[in-house]
């Protein structure tokens, strides 16, 4: 999807693509969005953007390769909403669905949560009304615009001397159920430290002091509500586990042969795999790994 954000201040623009019989919308309501089941998988339902009235609030998602544009409708609950579907969560489906389907779908149910978070103006506690496609809310008394935030925060999975990895359970899962360890960004921190921090203090293991020894891998975004989840590997100087106890229950470190022996005798379950903590786990292990290890 190429987000054309220089279009959303385009209103002639905007308007012409509401009118275009190609044009898409999906719908969101409170996380869920409206889905059917299809060979194959799972793909999202779409109205047509010019059967709907012009004032209804649309936000403006994208293009695709062929120009198509698409959008995406808030409403309170599915009830609203003039399709009839199932309707899923992005955790359910997101695996499911095509790499348009499943960035459109991001997309809309970030700008969809930030919406709901976002009643008031920050500044003065006046009316916000949409503006900017979608894209920003604007103070009807003092005239500030509001924009959608982004939290980052790091996910990092670690691998001792022997080349192990590090998996651990967060103190509100069952017990089985195990990933990689995260957490947010400070205010003047950078991410790199946050990695080596939130390490240590969930689990008391120590990064190596060595500039390489956090390596970035890559990114994901996470509207759950509004994350962004920075990933990495990171390899350990001291692999002496003390858990918190607070976030983590328990910690572990795995050699490929454990963890495969672990997730088929079903001792241990990994995230499943829309997540990027399933990609590091991967990466480290170096293969594809099988959907019934998964939680």
């Amino acid at each position: 999807m190429d987000r054309v954000a220089h279009r959303r201040t385009d209103k002639d623009w905007l308007l012409e693509r509401r009118s275009d019989l190609s044009s898409k919308v999906l719908w969101v309501a409170a996380g869920v969005s409206a889905c059917a089941e299809v060979a194959g998988g799972v793909e999202l339902v779409f109205t047509a953007a010019s059967d709907l009235a012009p004032e209804v609030d649309l936000s403006f998602l994208g293009i695709d390769c062929i120009g198509g544009a698409y959008f995406a409708a808030h409403i309170q609950s599915p009830e609203d909403a003039p399709v009839q579907s199932d309707w899923k969560s992005l955790r359910e489906v997101g695996r499911s669905l095509s790499d348009l389907e499943a960035g459109l779908l991001v997309t809309a149910v970030a700008l969809d949560n930030w919406r709901s978070a976002t009643r008031r103006c920050a500044k003065c506690g006046g009316d916000l009304i949409p503006s900017n496609a979608g894209w920003s809310l604007h103070c009807v008394i003092d005239e500030v615009d509001h924009f959608p935030r982004t939290e980052p925060a790091v996910i990092v999975l670690v691998r001792d001397g022997e080349d192990r990895a590090l998996l651990g359970r967060h103190v509100n899962w069952p017990p089985g159920l195990v990933s990689t360890f995260a957490g947010f960004v400070e205010a003047g921190e950078s991410a790199e430290a946050a990695v080596r921090r939130e390490l240590t203090e969930e689990t008391g293991v120590l990064i190596d002091d060595h500039p390489d020894a956090v390596q970035y891998l890559g990114s994901q975004p996470w509207p759950f509500p509004a994350s962004l989840m920075l990933g990495y590997h990171a390899w350990a100087k001291d692999t002496t586990i003390k858990v918190d106890e607070t976030e983590i229950a328990e910690a572990n470190w795995y050699s490929r042969e454990e963890l495969r022996a672990a997730c088929a005798a079903g001792e241990i379950k990994l995230p499943s795999a829309i997540s990027i903590s399933r990609r590091l786990i991967e990466r480290w292990y170096g293969q594809e790994l099988p959907a019934t290890w998964s939680w």
